[in-house]
C-alpha cells in the first residue's frame, strides 16, 4: 500500500512539459485579457453571445491555425493555408450557384467534398515534394501559396455571392444553448447562439488535441519536431510521418475554407488574405515553437482567442484603425516570444543545476 501512495504521489510531483507549461502561461494571459476587457470595455464583453462571437468570427483561423500547429511541432512550416481557404471559398462559392442542385443535402455534400478535394490535393503535393523531395518546406508552400491565389483569380477576378438556397438555409441555422443567454428588457429570453461553423472548430480542436496527445502518430509528430535523428533511432518512418502531417494540414485547410464560406457566403479573390500569419501567430502565442518538438492545440486555441480579443478591443476603442491591428498583434508575437525564450531558457539552467 505504502508504494502504491509512494508511485502516486511522484506521479503528482510530476513537472510540466515545455507545451503545457506555456499552453498555461498562453490561457492565463487569455484570461487576465478578457477578464480586463470585461471590466473597463463593458457591454462589448460582459455578455456570453460576445465570446461565442469571437468563436463564430474565427471559427476558420482556428481550424487552420490547429494545421500549423501539427505542422509545426514536427518542425515545418505551411503558408499555403490561407491561399487554400481563398481557393476553395472561391470554388465552393461557383459550384452551388452552378450545379443545379437547389434542395436537399447533395449540392452542400459534393461542396464540402470539392473542399476537402482541394485541401487534400495540396496536402499531399506539398507533402511529398517536402516529405519524398526533400525540399525546403517554406518554398514549397510559398509557391502552393502563389498557386493557389492564382487559381483563386482565374477562377473569377470578381467576388461571388451564393445563392444556393439550401445552403443559405444551412448558413441560417445556429445552435441555441438558452441557459447562456440573458433576459432582454421586454422579459423575453435571448439564448446564446453558436454557428455550425464554431462548433465544427471546437470539434477540430479536441479531435486534433487527442491526436497529439494519445495517438501513435501524434507522438511521431513530436518526436520528428524534437529530433529527426533520434526519431530515426526509433524507427519512426520520418518521411510518412511528415507527408501525413502536410496532408492533415490540407484537409483542414479546405474544410477551413468551407467554414468560411458558411459564415460568409460569398468567394472573392481576397478571401482570407495573409490569414496565414494570423495562423502562425496564434499558433506561436499558443506555445509552439518554430523549432518543432513543442506545442499544444489547446493553447493555439487560446492564442487565436488572444488574436480575436485584441481586434474586438481595437475595434470598440477610438484607435480603430487597422495598423493599430497590426501593430497590438506584432507586440503580443513579439511578448510571447521573449516569455517562450525566458521560461524555456530558466528550464533548462534549473534542469543543469540539479542534475
Amino acid at each position: 500500500m505504502s508504494m502504491k501512495k509512494a508511485s502516486v504521489s511522484k506521479r503528482r510531483r510530476e513537472p510540466l512539459t515545455d507545451s503545457q507549461l506555456l499552453m498555461t502561461i498562453t490561457i492565463g494571459i487569455f484570461a487576465v485579457m478578457y477578464a480586463a476587457a470585461m471590466i473597463f470595455m463593458g457591454g462589448g464583453f460582459l455578455r456570453t453571445q460576445q465570446f461565442f462571437d469571437l468563436l463564430n468570427d474565427n471559427a476558420a483561423l482556428i481550424i487552420i491555425s490547429c494545421s500549423l500547429t501539427i505542422v509545426m511541432i514536427g518542425g515545418g512550416i505551411n503558408i499555403s493555408v490561407g491561399g487554400v481557404i481563398g481557393l476553395t471559398v472561391m470554388a465552393c462559392a461557383l459550384f452551388l450557384n452552378n450545379s443545379g442542385i437547389q434542395n436537399g443535402p447533395l449540392g452542400i455534400l459534393l461542396t464540402l467534398l470539392l473542399a476537402l478535394g482541394i485541401g487534400l490535393a495540396f496536402g499531399v503535393l506539398q507533402g511529398f515534394l517536402i516529405s519524398y523531395l526533400e525540399i525546403q518546406p517554406f518554398i514549397v508552400t510559398l509557391a502552393g501559396m502563389f498557386l493557389s491565389r492564382g487559381l483563386t483569380t482565374m477562377l473569377s477576378v470578381n467576388p461571388v455571392k451564393v445563392t444556393h438556397e439550401g445552403f443559405l438555409a444551412l448558413v441560417k441555422n445556429r445552435l441555441a444553448i438558452p441557459w447562456l443567454g440573458y433576459t432582454a428588457k421586454n422579459g423575453n429570453l435571448i439564448p446564446a447562439k453558436l454557428e455550425i461553423g464554431a462548433v465544427v472548430a471546437l470539434l477540430i480542436v479536441v479531435l486534433v488535441y487527442f491526436m497529439l496527445r494519445n495517438a501513435k502518430l501524434g507522438r511521431h509528430i513530436y518526436a520528428l519536431g524534437g529530433n529527426q535523428q533520434s526519431a530515426l533511432m526509433l524507427g519512426i518512418n520520418v518521411k510518412r510521418t511528415r507527408f501525413i502531417s502536410y496532408v492533415i494540414s490540407g484537409l483542414l485547410s479546405g474544410l477551413a475554407g468551407f467554414v468560411f464560406l458558411m459564415h460568409k457566403p460569398a468567394g472573392n479573390a481576397s478571401v482570407a488574405m495573409r490569414s496565414e500569419m494570423d495562423a502562425i501567430a496564434a499558433s506561436i502565442i499558443g506555445g509552439t515553437l518554430l523549432t518543432g518538438g513543442v506545442g499544444n492545440v489547446i493553447g493555439t486555441f487560446f492564442g487565436t482567442m488572444i488574436l480575436a480579443t485584441i481586434q474586438k478591443i481595437i475595434a470598440l476603442s477610438p484607435l480603430n484603425e487597422s495598423w493599430w491591428q497590426e501593430m497590438a498583434n506584432g507586440a503580443m508575437l513579439g511578448l510571447f516570444i521573449l516569455l517562450q525564450s525566458v521560461v524555456l531558457s530558466s528550464r533548462k539552467k534549473k534542469a543543469r543545476t540539479t542534475s
